[in-house]
């Protein structure tokens, strides 16, 4: 097995506008403002409500009522909660306006925090209508940071109505974030809104893309991911998350290798669970079996015993099973557990040994790791740390590099 975690965390010259390497260095912010900064709080009191109830999403009214009936509940007040307590740990003084109830105010007030709410909704507004006046309503009290809880849906409404000149960081919280606009974790979004307010010299600004996929496509088993632009975002290194990536021709052969190898390696009476993606799709494939692109799958002892499953279905199957995961490392920002399979839930992943979690991915898309590192971010502080680590990354038949969980 070679450890190559060293040669991943050298540095590299990206040329892509969305890296560190784009960072705009007369924005630097390491000389201490004239005034306190001032940060805008949007929250999406509905993302991310999709993801363990097997929804891949929450846009559009029916979309929701469906979560709701399936038993999904609000996800968006505590991770925004876990960003704003880091957040309120800086050096320097800060002023917070935000919007009323649910899309801000309640989290300030439960982080113990105070702000001006600028914004209050009209009669009937919601979705990416309330999210764009919120905005603007941020611009008009001339914030310096617009700090916002969701997934890609909501960074496309903020970059909408934003100041290009005014940054923005995502408190991640949706079910797919595929933008590079986002921290790593809720944590590290507060973390970094943090140094900004500090003027800490790790942090700069960045172009960084937005991106988003079609709800609609994805339950049909499709992939169609479009870039929407780019907005200037905070950058600082393991902090901030990249946008995603995919393999190239000269990485799949060995690729395919690693994923037929991992094939006819399956023990007999176990479970196996697939998360996600492409490279697992490869190794149900060389199984003989169907996949769902997008969704989790099972498989006993040769046989596909369930797709797209939600968790409480997962939950069932594992019953009195040993179970293994296996899962694709997603490129550019290397998230395992947090973006797209919130099914793989934290009651669901504490009955999975670490030692058979099982990841493949290509030498090539592990390059593009934004700290040349793997994450996790599953809502559940205990089992983060849990997960921690090195894990191996299986890239070629009897090929493997470790890589460190942060």
């Amino acid at each position: 097995m070679q450890d190559v975690q060293d040669e991943l965390e050298a540095p590299r010259q990206i040329a892509n506008r969305g890296t560190a390497a784009a960072c705009k260095a007369a924005a630097h912010p390491g000389h201490a403002p004239a005034r306190p900064r001032r940060i805008g709080l949007l929250v999406n009191p509905i993302a991310g409500m999709g993801g363990r109830v097997g929804l891949k999403g929450t846009d559009g009214a029916q979309v929701l009522q469906e979560a709701r009936r399936r038993g999904a509940q609000p996800i968006a007040g505590t991770r925004t909660l876990l960003a704003l307590q880091r957040l309120a740990a800086t050096s320097r003084p800060f002023s917070l306006v935000t919007a009323a109830g649910a899309l801000g105010e309640q989290a300030v007030q439960a982080a113990g925090l105070r702000a001006r709410v600028v914004y209050r909704p009209t009669p009937g507004a919601s979705g990416p209508v309330t999210t764009q006046e919120a905005v603007r309503a941020f611009m008009r009290a001339s914030v310096d940071l617009v700090l916002f809880a969701g997934g890609d849906g909501t960074a496309r409404d903020v970059m909408g109505a934003v100041d290009p000149q005014v940054p923005i960081l995502g408190v991640p919280t949706g079910v797919k974030m595929y933008s590079a606009v986002f921290g790593t974790s809720p944590a590290n979004a507060g973390l970094l809104a943090a140094r900004f307010v500090d003027a800490h010299p790790t942090v700069c600004l960045r172009d960084a893309e937005v991106m988003d996929a079609d709800e609609a496509a994805i339950r049909e088993d499709r992939i169609s991911v479009q870039l929407f632009g780019y907005a200037t975002s905070l950058y600082a290194r393991a902090l901030a998350q990249n946008a995603k990536s995919g393999t190239r021709d000269a990485a799949d052969v060995a690729l395919q290798a690693a994923c037929h190898q991992m094939a006819r390696s399956l023990r007999p009476g176990a479970l196996y669970l697939f998360g996600p993606g492409t490279t697992t799709r490869r190794v149900l494939a060389a199984l003989g079996l169907p996949a769902t692109l997008l969704g989790v799958d099972a498989v006993l002892d040769g046989a596909l015993v369930g797709k797209d499953l939600h968790e409480d279905a997962l939950l069932a199957l594992m019953q009195g099973r040993e179970t293994h995961l296996v899962l694709g490392v997603l490129g550019g920002h290397g998230t395992l557990l947090g973006r797209g399979n919130q099914q793989l839930s934290p009651q669901v992943l504490r009955q999975v040994a670490r030692d058979h979690i099982h990841v493949l991915g290509s030498v090539e898309k592990l390059a593009t790791l934004n700290g040349a590192s793997l994450h996790v971010d599953t809502g559940d502080a205990e089992l983060d740390a849990c997960l921690l680590g090195y894990l191996p990354v299986r890239t070629g038949a009897d090929r493997s590099v470790l890589l460190r969980v942060r």
